[in-house]
């Protein structure tokens, strides 16, 4: 689980400062505030710990098959300053024993990267890892040689794999790359645009990672999902009716196919059964949510972007008691990014109930001030209050409903 996250000269952000990451984190503000860059700043990182072993690029910046497209580093240093250094500095808990200096317990990790770069190319790689009061560095000694350094003293020299590791042999540190390389492996990510429902899936048999980052990959997770017997087939069902959208689905063969299917679904009991491009447009648009949440392992982290898209207030609602629910029960840390009054509000009220800790959610407001992302920690006390709602959080509503009675009653005079 990811604990701290900071941020520095990343696109629009000159400082995040260190900032916590809870068990349910979520970052709320208006469009373009600087919320997906963080979440990008993330994601970066997995796509470049996910490459093939013999991809021999230091930082993947994407491409249009990417999770995300960062275009180069010139395109995310802040101002596109050649003289800025792009630092990310994150801890994490960490899953496995490390058998450094014969620990005995699991200890959190800290990793923190500083890089410069032109064009497409990065350069001038720096970075270390501390567990404890052990550390280790990582840097330049000249001539495209790295060195690795404990308390400033080189104990050898080594060959620089990726932005977050040296091609080491059996050591503290390869285990410590290790504990790096299986977090970002635990990601799964959904974006904030799901693909429409289709009038057909095809399924060979194939597995999925995860539903795809659009949600297109959603039916061969839930195939996937039956055949190793995950919770799917009870959740899914129970959700869709908790959030009022449909009774029941299935997917049914095709006849004549060998590999497509229909997504079937009743929208009410003893209702008859239609395709799912023939119900609501929210029902395709949430599933990926719900089966993504049953669908990867416990313990795992989840990257969601606007998992309220296209959703009507109360089934916004809804959703914050499945994140809840996944978060306390498989153990998942979900970090969102979201435009939802509603589920802010839902959450709140569930900290008032006690149905999760103010202590395991960390809230933060995110607004652009001249050209620069600024962050702030939503204070959030045991009842669910927050002490330092930013004005207009989410719109000027009682502003609109002052307007709205100042108008009726000058046309009411006027009539008169």
């Amino acid at each position: 689980m990811i604990t701290e996250l900071r941020v520095q000269n990343f696109k629009s952000w000159k400082d995040t400062s260190k900032r916590q990451i809870a068990p349910l984190t979520g970052f709320f503000g208006a469009n373009s505030s600087g919320k997906t860059s963080l979440l990008q700043t993330l994601l970066m990182l997995k796509q470049t710990v996910e490459r093939p072993p013999d991809w021999d690029g230091v930082i993947d910046f994407g491409d249009d098959n990417s999770l995300v497209n960062l275009g180069s580093f010139e395109d995310i240093i802040r101002q596109h300053r050649k003289d800025l250094s792009l630092e990310i500095s994150l801890s994490w808990k960490s899953t496995e024993k490390l058998n450094i200096r014969n620990m005995d317990s699991l200890e959190v990790v800290s990793f923190n990267l500083t890089t410069r770069g032109a064009g497409n190319s990065v350069h001038s790689i720096r970075f270390n890892y501390k567990i404890g009061e052990q550390g280790f560095e990582v840097k330049s000694t000249g001539q495209g040689s790295y060195g690795v350094f404990v308390s400033n003293v080189q104990i050898y020299r080594a060959h620089l794999f990726r932005c977050y590791a040296i091609r080491a042999p059996d050591s503290d540190i390869s285990q410590l790359q290790t504990s790096f390389e299986n977090l970002f492996r635990s990601i799964g990510y959904l974006g904030p645009l799901r693909e429409y429902p289709r009038h057909r899936y095809a399924w060979q048999g194939e597995h999925s990672p995860g539903v795809g980052q659009h949600g297109e990959d959603m039916v061969t997770a839930l195939f996937t999902g039956l055949i190793q017997r995950r919770s799917l087939d009870e959740q899914i069902p129970k959700w869709l009716q908790r959030l009022d959208l449909i009774d029941s689905y299935r997917l049914n063969p095709i006849t004549g196919s060998e590999k497509d299917y229909e997504f079937l679904v009743r929208k009410y009991k003893g209702g008859p059964e239609v395709r799912l491009t023939d119900v609501g447009f929210g029902v395709s648009q949430v599933l990926p949510v719900l089966v993504l949440c049953y669908y990867v392992p416990e313990g795992s982290i989840l990257i969601l972007e606007q998992p309220e898209a296209h959703l009507h207030p109360k089934v916004q609602s809804e959703l914050a008691d499945l994140l809840i629910e996944v978060v306390k029960e498989r153990q998942l840390q979900i970090i969102l990014e979201s435009h939802s009054e509603h589920l802010l509000i839902r959450l709140m009220r569930r900290i008032a109930e006690e149905q999760i800790s103010a202590d395991d959610t960390a809230f933060y407001f995110c607004e652009m001030n001249e050209g620069v992302s600024e962050i702030e920690r939503l204070n959030v006390d045991n009842y669910g209050n927050i002490t330092n709602w930013p004005q207009n959080f989410f719109g000027d509503e009682m502003g609109d409903l002052a307007a709205k009675t100042k108008a009726e009653m000058k046309r009411k005079k006027a009539s008169k």
